[in-house]
This record gives C-alpha cells, structure tokens and sequence, in this order.
C-alpha cells in the first residue's frame, strides 16, 4: 500500500504543496444481533480507499478515492491541492505545523484470540443462550444481544519522512433486558449501556464479561425496577458506578479539552469550550482528588493506537492533576498555536474523512479507597449506574444524566432500589465536590463507540477509565 501513498504525496508536492499526508485505510466489521430468540442481524462489511491532505500557503485541502490505482490517486492528490489553493485565498492565519513528524515502525494490538477467527455459530449459540436466561423473567418483554469484531489495517506516509503501519482490533457488545408492568418499562444493560461495550482486544473479552452468567441477573433488575421507588429529590451525596462515569467524563472532561473546539474551528455536534486558554495551569476543574489524563498507550481502549493520523506517536498526556487543569487534546496546527507540539490526538473515522482532534482514552485515575470501604464511608445517598439518557449544554458546561439503575446508600449500605433516576450540575461545580475515588481493583477501561463529530460527520470510538466515585451536595432527581 505505500507505493500508493508514496505517489500521492509526490503527486501534492509536484504541484506545489508545502505539506502533505496520505492515508491508506481497511477496515472490516462483523456484527451479530439477536432479539426475543431471534437472529436479527449477520452482518459483515468491509471498505477500502485512500485520503489524502495537502497544505498549500496557509490552506487546507482533503480528497479521497476508492480505487487504488494510479490516475485515481493522482486525480485525487491534485483535487486535494486544488482545495488547498482555494483555502488559501482565505486564510486568516499561518499555519504552523511545529517540528517533522518522521516516525516509522508497525503496530498491532494485542490480541490473545482474533474474533474474526471465532465462528458466527458460536456467536449466535452465546447470544441465544443469554436471550433463553433473560426469557426466564416474565416481566421482560424484549431482550437484545450484540456482538461486534472491528479490525482496521492502516497505513501513513507524510512529505516530512513518516512511513507507518498499525492493525486496531476492537471486540465489543453485550445485553439488555426491557421488562414491562403495569405501564412501566424498565431496562437494564450489561456491561453498559447496550452498544457502548467494546474494547480494543480479541474474543478473550467477551469471555471475561460472562455474558451468560449475568443475563439471569439484569432481567430480574429490569424486572424489579418496573415496581421500584422513584428516586429522591435534593441535593445529596452520589456515588457514580465506572460505567456512568466513563460517559460523565466523555461529556463534561473529554470534549471541552479539544483544542479545536476551543479555538473556535470545530463547533459541530457538541459545541465549543468553557475552557479557554487562559485557564490552563490555573482553573480549579476538580477537587484535589481528581486526577485525569489522556493517555492512548493504556491497554484495551478504543483511543489506544501506535501513530494517530498525522504520524505522531501515542502518549500520555496530564489533563487535569489533583484538580487544576493543565492540559488538552491537540494536533500540530491547534498545539503550534500554543507553543506546544501535538500529543496525537487527531484521528478520522475512515479513509474518506479528514482527521479531526478527537479523544484518546481520557479517564480518572484511580483513587485509594476499596470500593466496599468507599460504601461504608457514606453515611447517605444514591449509588447510580449504567447511562439511560444525558444532555449537556454546547460549552459542556450545564448537565443532566439519567440512570438505568439506583441504590439508596443508608449507613454504608444499599438498602433500597430507586427507578428513574437522573442528576444534574454544573461541570467544575460537580467535579470539585468529588471527595473520594476508588482504587485500581474497581477500574475498568470502559469503550465509547459513538462519539460524533465534524461535517460531514465521524462516528468515533473512545476510552474511559473509571472507577467508582463519590460526589457531595449533588441535585438529584426522578426522570419524569
């Protein structure tokens, strides 16, 4: 595939590009659905082109094709130089890139079993099993199971001297159960909310999640939920599952850190930024406690990679530390504009879309308190689980989160199920009453496959890690 890329980028300096990359990307997915004992879904797709970018004076300019062969690539070079020209004509500024970027070397994901090596009998057999265990509650009317392989083989080349290769495998899926009675609906997922469980990894994780032995236990949750309290109103202590947290941290942590959004040149699908350069190494974003980092070097997340799309190797990058805020998501042009250089941050979602700043794997680092002592410290409140709905303002500022699940928590102890749960806040308000995370043994690396951006628009996926953690003086609610 280099021999492409190689004549693309000859292709965009012969015709005057000052900077140019190119991208060969394959990506192949499977997919099996089953509802209410039914095969719903066998689904296996591939797709395969080149994008190719090339900076001309201060413009930018895309094109891509599907067809590798040579008056394709070409035609597509010159097109993504024509663009550049004609950008340029309206630059508002230079474009910095900072230092070459010249990596070179090959990636793969760690992977104990291929998925795609698994048979789809197998597949079907575990996700019909689980739908037979959740049939066992009557009260649950429809159940879904998922499974999904993802392998994307990609390759990069740049006009500075990068030559790099990487195969990214994600496996992911899971359950829900929908139980109804008396006019309620109720449901419950497993491991989270059903579509965003996936990981970066072989087969060996689905065999860690246990489909099967969990499937009895979330109808008789969904099923219990129908004819549970609804949760209290007021403002009160919150103890957020890993799972809730993950999409907590995505909204309110994850978006406003990218540069883009910040500088005003991405405002598509989730806004702009409350937080502004001249917040960074001052803001108090959290409590002293709060800790969070984006780092796409951690095993089994979907932001975890060898290069993101400009050829710059992955790394670990301080976001916020003990609650100040102290770093973003950037590329070389956002990173140049702060005299910084990139941290590997920009990625697309295909061969045929332009590399955007998006999330790597941004996560709360792990605190010291076992989660079972974290339980017993609270003498009052709700322990919330597992995403039902979210909303969030377009400065990732104000925002309100319902939950599958809740638990009254009473003198260190679960002592009652709560339905319709939802709460709300005001992000650095929230993240500065957090007084207590929990330790390694309750992290989880937790997958986000559907995070949008851009336009045209990209479906990206992205890592959260999490553990438990404890809120004070949180409003809380029932959904209505």
């Amino acid at each position: 595939m280099m021999e492409w890329l190689l004549l693309a980028l000859d292709t965009v300096e012969r015709l005057g590009a000052r900077y140019g990359d190119a991208r060969v990307v394959h990506i192949r997915t499977q997919t099996v659905r089953v509802r209410n004992g039914v095969v719903t879904a066998l689904e296996e797709s591939e797709t395969l082109g080149l994008g190719v970018r090339a900076l001309v004076g201060n413009g930018w300019g895309f094109s891509a094709t599907p067809v590798l062969e040579a008056a394709a690539v070409q035609r597509a070079a010159a097109q993504a130089v024509s663009i550049a020209l004609a950008s340029n004509s309206a630059a508002a500024q230079r474009v910095d890139l900072g230092p070459p970027v010249t990596s070179r070397g090959v990636y793969h994901t760690p992977v104990e079993e291929d998925p795609f090596a698994v048979p789809v009998t197998r597949k079907v057999d575990l996700l019909l099993a689980a739908d037979a265990a959740m049939a066992a509650e009557p009260r649950v009317r429809v159940r879904q199971g998922v499974l999904t392989a993802r392998r994307e083989h990609k390759w990069f080349a740049n006009t500075e001297g990068a030559r790099t290769e990487q195969v990214l495998v994600e496996t992911g899926g899971g359950l829900s159960a929908t139980a109804v009675h008396e006019g309620e609906i109720q449901r419950r997922s497993y491991p989270a909310t059903l579509g965003r469980a996936q990981n970066t990894g072989g087969w060996e994780i689905v065999r860690e999640w246990d489909l099967l032995a969990h499937a009895p236990r979330i109808a008789h949750e969904a099923a219990a939920l129908t004819t549970a309290d609804p949760c209290p109103a007021g403002r009160m202590t919150v103890i957020l599952g890993g799972d809730q947290l993950a999409l907590q941290i995505h909204e309110s942590c994850g978006h406003p850190i990218e540069l883009d959004r910040v500088l005003g040149s991405e405002a598509m699908y989730a806004g702009t930024s409350f937080l502004t350069p001249d917040k960074l190494g001052t803001f108090r974003y959290g409590s002293e406690v709060v800790n969070i980092v984006a780092d796409a070097t951690q095993p089994r997340g979907l932001g975890t990679f060898g290069w993101d799309d400009e050829g710059v190797p992955a790394q670990r990058t301080p976001i916020v530390q003990n609650g100040v805020f102290v770093g973003y998501l950037t590329s070389r042009e956002t990173a140049a504009r702060l005299g910084q250089t990139s941290n590997g941050s920009m990625r697309a979602s295909g061969w045929d879309r332009i590399p955007l700043v998006r999330m790597t794997n941004v996560s709360l680092e792990p605190g010291p308190w076992p989660l079972e002592e974290l339980l017993a410290d609270t003498d009052h409140g709700v322990y919330l689980e597992t995403n039902r709905s979210w909303s969030i303002d377009d400065k990732r500022y104000n925002f309100q989160f319902g939950t599958e699940i809740g638990w009254e928590i009473r003198r260190g102890h679960k002592v009652r199920l709560l339905r319709n749960c939802l709460y709300t806040g005001i992000t650095p308000e929230f993240w500065r009453s957090c007084d207590a995370v929990a330790d390694a043994q309750a992290w989880t690396m937790w997958g986000t496959t559907r995070c949008g951006k851009g336009q045209p628009s990209q479906i990206m996926r992205t890592g959260h890690g999490a553990a438990p953690a404890r809120f004070r003086n949180v409003q809380v609610g029932a959904l209505r």
